[in-house]
């Protein structure tokens, strides 16, 4: 596909809209960093903190695909300030909660402010991409990524000193991303007028229907895959840490940071070098690559546990960006709704295994959820059956 320069006015809403995703997923990025906190306040089991998570992953991945469905035939910009101040309530609960039930209802509040922002915010940044899709994406995801990798800090400091009132000083970074979606939904808006009623004219299929549905199904257990792993390292990293080497908690979220910053550096590497070498490419490399490492892990003295985490994170964070992408080619004209599906599985994905992995700790440790995780990766080899589309 030819690439046209993107106007100042676009590249400047690309940036902004992947800003915006940093603040948005490092707020929610605080939720797993408190976990240690809500734990010995609520005298939670891990069950119940893999639950948390699971409230908020599931009201997060399963509207994705609806709301992605129906923008594209109707899109909403005015959803995108106003699922940030469903984040924003969601927040503000869970600084005030006194029972567990309330945790799982501003968790789930979250959740639903993530599932109205991600499919729209994704279209956004294609349209401001200048045909250079992938590297769009992958500047869009590791905005998220990069706010994840500060949601452990940013904890940290809200915290120090404070109880769990001290959540609701995040509610001043969701205030910032709703000033800013204000604007970008106004360019937006002008962007779908110009571009209304052209888009299922220009989409047209590139494979037979039976080639496309066999692979959106390896896109999908690959998506498995990486974020079963990625479930058990992001909700229960700083609980290993801390259980096999007996660091304190400021030191297991510093390695928490680590982990996530390479995920971060990953993701953004990724697109560009998919939209350079192929996408195909980049997704087997990213998954199986990781394979070695992941095995590993879990025999590692604390240096070397820190030392493969960042080389898991790098490795294996590049894979999103390009999967996506790839499954926007696969099917035309329906960018809101894959980037829904994927988002959402993601994030569907990852909670359930979150709270799997998290009964599975209750059972035999965390050390054999590492373990456990750890051949998942394998599953990649799997990318050789996806078509080769450049």
């Amino acid at each position: 596909m030819s690439k046209t320069p993107a106007s100042p006015a676009a590249i400047n809403i690309l940036f902004s809209i992947a800003f915006v995703h940093l603040l948005n997923d490092c707020v929610q990025a605080v939720l797993p960093s408190v976990y240690p906190l809500l734990k010995e306040s609520f005298a939670l089991s891990f069950t119940q903190v893999g639950l948390i998570t699971l409230t908020f992953q599931c009201t997060a991945s399963l509207l994705q695909p609806w709301i992605g469905l129906y923008t594209d035939r109707r899109p909403l910009a005015f959803l995108l300030p106003a699922g940030m101040c469903v984040t924003l309530a969601g927040v503000g609960l869970l600084s005030v909660a006194d029972s567990y039930g309330l945790l799982l209802l501003a968790a789930g509040m979250i959740g639903v402010g993530s599932s109205t922002f991600h499919p729209e915010a994704s279209r956004v940044a294609r349209l401001a991409s200048g045909g250079r899709f992938g590297f769009a994406q992958s500047l869009f995801q590791v905005g998220g990524n990069a706010g994840s990798a500060l949601g452990p800090l940013l904890a940290a400091a809200i915290l120090v000193g404070r109880s769990q009132g001290g959540i609701a000083w995040c509610a001043l970074l969701v205030l910032l991303a709703v000033a800013l979606l204000v604007g970008i939904s106004r360019w937006y808006g002008q962007q779908l007028r110009h571009v209304s009623g052209t888009a299922a004219a220009n989409a047209a299929a590139v494979l037979p229907r039976a080639r496309v549905i066999r692979a959106l199904v390896v896109l999908a257990i690959l998506v498995f895959s990486k974020y079963i792993y990625m479930a058990s390292l992001q909700s229960y990293y700083t609980f290993y840490l801390i259980e096999r080497f007996h660091v304190p908690v400021d030191t297991a979220q510093l390695y928490l940071f680590l982990f996530l910053a390479a995920v971060a550096i990953g993701t953004f590497a990724g697109g560009p070098i998919g939209d350079r070498i192929g996408r195909r490419r980049v997704i087997w490399v990213s998954i199986l690559g990781a394979a070695p490492f992941t095995v590993a892990l879990p025999y590692m003295d604390l240096f070397w546990t820190g030392v493969l985490s960042v080389a898991i994170g790098l490795i294996m964070s590049s894979a999103f960006s390009a999967i996506v992408v790839f499954a926007q080619e696969l099917v035309p004209g329906k960018v809101g709704m894959i980037a829904g599906i994927f988002f959402g599985l993601m994030f569907g994905i990852s909670g359930i295994g979150a709270a799997a992995m998290g009964h599975f700790a209750d059972l035999v440790g965390i050390a054999q959820v590492l373990r456990a995780a750890s051949f998942l990766p394998l599953l990649g080899v799997l990318a050789a059956l996806l078509p080769k589309l450049e």
